[in-house]
């Protein structure tokens, strides 16, 4: 029976806090090698002791089970982990070759025949570990994953059928007077006829006009008996609930606050499967940034006969907890017994594509026309998402291209003011601290999207703590004041870091501090028409924002945006974050970084385990 091989620390450092004390043999061996951290290696330990397990093979499935879930993962597939696995540092001395891999097929039936694990669907043991096929899972999110299957699965086979269909095809009509094929129609009277229905698509798209048009058609067929249809919109994000909230005109709130979050006892929610939401409709904007343990809660909480309208890009970055929810339900197999609603091609024959059937017997439509940005952006996202580097390469090299430059630089240090660089920060910079001393608050949250640098990480070389200190101080010698002129000066952009329902701002927000007259400085916030003014002096955590990461920028939309890569070795440097970052933009994207950056970035995407797609 092979274990793997078990190799001597060297002369590592034992007082290194990254390697875990204690460990043993593949334990130590992946520890050491940079595939398992130190809490993964402890929670397996702990695990083996509880259970009484001492088979390596079984102890390294645990760590890796852990290390999944770290990664955004709800499981990890033992017969394939070999070759997708990531390592990070290694912290041994010979940590660059990775220590040798269990068996797989003697591996999963260790695996199954421990007393820590729990195998195939029906077990009920209640054992920390779940194998279902080649899948390990820790319990707790295998039981969050079925969850999540069954009330989707149930949703997705159940139709509304309009009380007068003629009504509803004149109502759409109102809405919709463009030409076919309209891909917002189509969403639109999908969403009408199904208890569950996925408007995906990406940036611009139209996807919270398409909601709008949504409400208003489900509120045209409202039952005179019950009145007007209870109607949820909710996100996330405070941010993104506050930017759906305007675009739709109704309050919307985040799904922590929908479902109520309780500290005074074991329950998480206040909502769950025996307190049911109100709802009639229940629809969630940004959804690929709802994690599996989210939409879990959500759907034991909605009621069995209300709608569902899930929204968002199912190719931006996914939730930063375990789970690619929105991702699997684009890809996921059709459940058995879901099909297209017969009215639908009444309707909205018009507007379907043949190719499009088993998108549609899913209750999926995806959004194809982009308005917010030109077609050179377009076919630049295009062709991230259809990972042909070479392609993606060809057009940001262009000499013709006004909307899209690549600043390639030669090895992977990157000199201040690459490409325009400085000159583009600091005339946004001066046009925003002109408008702030003017006290213009509409002009002053404007000029706040004029340009952002967006990293892929927050320190080292290519963060955002360190090309913010470099924009402060370009900033600073540009517009003639010192780089730390007080905390609240005139023109500063903010970041709002933390939710702060009293004073009605939220994680990700922006604003920029202006000229209040005799009431001193004041912080400009965009919301809706009107900019929210809020004094300083109230608000508890924000921080300067001259760059951001990709993560902090989802939501968001700038006139210029700059990427800043990083090296093509970085485990964040991800299709995913490429295409996020520059379908941030409007009108034009700079990316700076070199051509194996740029490749590593288009050719790797992010790789999530999950059962919900088989």
């Amino acid at each position: 029976m092979s274990t793997g091989t078990t190799r001597a620390r060297g002369d590592a450092d034992p007082y290194d806090a990254r390697l875990a004390l204690g460990a043993a043999g593949l334990l130590r061996d992946f520890n050491g090698a940079g595939v398992l951290a130190v809490a993964d290696v402890h929670v397996a330990m702990r695990l083996g002791r509880l259970g009484e397990e001492t088979d390596e093979r079984v102890l390294l499935a645990a760590g890796l089970a852990v290390r999944a879930v770290r990664h955004g993962s709800v499981c990890v597939a033992l017969s394939t982990v070999s070759r997708t696995v990531e390592p990070e540092e290694a912290l041994d001395p010979d940590g660059d070759r990775q220590p040798d891999w269990p068996e797989p097929v003697g591996w999963l039936a260790a695996c199954a025949g421990s007393p820590l694990v729990a195998v195939g669907e029906d077990d009920v043991t209640g054992r920390p570990l779940r194998l279902v096929d080649d899948l390990l899972y820790l319990d707790r999110y295998w039981r969050q994953e079925q969850i999540v299957r069954r009330e989707l699965d149930a949703r997705s086979t159940r139709l509304f059928a309009p009380s007068d269909p003629t009504a509803l095809k004149e109502a759409l009509a109102r809405q919709f007077s463009t030409p076919a094929p309209d891909r917002q129609r189509l969403a639109a009277a999908m969403s009408a006829l199904r208890a569950m229905t996925v408007i995906a698509g990406g940036p611009g798209t139209g996807k919270t006009f398409t909601v709008d048009k949504v409400l208003e058609l489900i509120r045209s067929q409202r039952d005179g008996q019950r009145g007007e249809p209870r109607v949820a919109l909710a996100a996330p994000t405070g941010k993104a609930a506050a930017r759906l909230e305007e675009a739709v005109g109704s309050e919307a709130k985040t799904l922590h606050r929908l479902l109520g979050r309780r500290f005074d006892s074991r329950s998480r929610f206040r909502h769950d499967r025996e307190n049911r939401l109100p709802y009639d409709v229940v629809v969630v904007d940004e959804t690929s940034m709802v994690s599996l343990t989210l939409m879990a809660r959500l759907l034991e909480a909605m009621r069995p006969d209300a709608r569902l309208v899930l929204v968002g890009d199912p190719n931006q970055l996914a939730s930063v907890e375990a789970g690619a929810v929105l991702g699997d339900l684009v890809e996921r197999p059709t459940p058995a017994g879901s099909e297209i609603p017969p009215l639908l091609r009444d309707l909205a024959g018009a507007d379907m594509d043949s190719a499009d059937d088993e998108s549609l017997r899913r209750g999926v439509v995806h959004l194809t026309n982009p308005y917010r940005y030109g077609p050179e952006i377009g076919e630049l996202a295009a062709a991230v998402q259809d990972a042909r580097a070479d392609r993606v390469l060809d057009i940001l090299r262009s000499e013709q291209a006004a909307e899209v430059s690549f600043v390639e630089t030669a090895d992977e240090h990157v000199a201040h003011g690459l490409g325009g660089l400085r000159t583009d920060v600091v005339d946004a910079a001066r046009e925003l601290s002109a408008a702030a001393r003017m006290g213009d608050a509409d002009l002053a949250v404007s000029r706040l999207n004029r340009h952002r640098l967006l990293c892929a990480h927050r320190r080292g070389p290519f963060g955002v703590e360190r090309w913010s200190d470099q924009v402060e101080r370009w900033t600073a010698d540009a517009l003639g004041r010192p780089a730390r002129d007080g905390e609240w000066y005139i023109g500063r952009p903010l970041l709002v870091t933390t939710n702060d329902y009293e004073v009605e701002v939220f994680n990700g927000d922006t604003g920029v501090v202006i000229d209040g007259g005799e009431r001193g400085p004041s912080v400009a916030f965009t919301r809706g028409k009107e900019p929210w003014l809020v004094s300083p002096h109230r608000l508890s955590s924000v921080q300067t924002v001259h760059a951001m990461t990709v993560h902090r920028a989802q939501g968001s939309q700038f006139e210029q945006v700059t990427l800043l890569l990083p090296s093509a070795d970085s485990p964040v440097l991800t299709r995913e974050l490429f295409y996020t970052a520059i379908t941030r933009a409007e009108a034009r994207v700079r990316v700076i970084g070199t051509e194996d950056a740029v490749r590593a970035a288009v050719s790797r995407p992010i790789v999530r385990a999950s059962g919900l797609r088989r």
